[in-house]
């Protein structure tokens, strides 16, 4: 068994109330003012990226960048955001990091959390 990844995530679909199943995703860091791909991943059924990036990440900018559009046309709906990326400050290289994204086809919403 693999350790636990510093940076996970979770995508909810708020217009059906279920996991996004599906979301291609990507974590970047910014290193000598260039974003630089550390890891890509999509969603499992649960809508978890749970095994995403490094075991270990030094402190700094990151940015988890989110398929929107490419999971919606699997549904066959049109969004209005056809990507969301969500840039955010790591203090602590050694703590976890939980990148939620609650999303629909006209908005979304994240937060920091456990």
């Amino acid at each position: 068994m693999s350790a636990r990844s510093h940076i996970t995530s979770h995508v909810l679909d708020a217009a059906t109330g279920t996991p996004a199943a599906g979301v291609p995703v990507t974590l970047t860091h910014l290193s000598a003012d260039r974003w630089v791909t550390l890891a890509e991943a999509v969603t499992d059924a649960d809508g978890r990226v749970s095994q995403f990036g490094p075991e270990s990440v030094p402190a700094g900018r990151y940015r988890v960048t989110f398929d929107t559009q490419s999971y919606f046309a699997s549904l066959g709906q049109s969004a209005f955001y056809p990507e969301v990326q969500v840039v955010f400050e790591l203090a602590d290289g050694e703590a976890h990091y939980h990148v939620p994204l609650l999303l629909s086809p006209f908005a979304y919403s994240t937060y920091r959390g456990s």
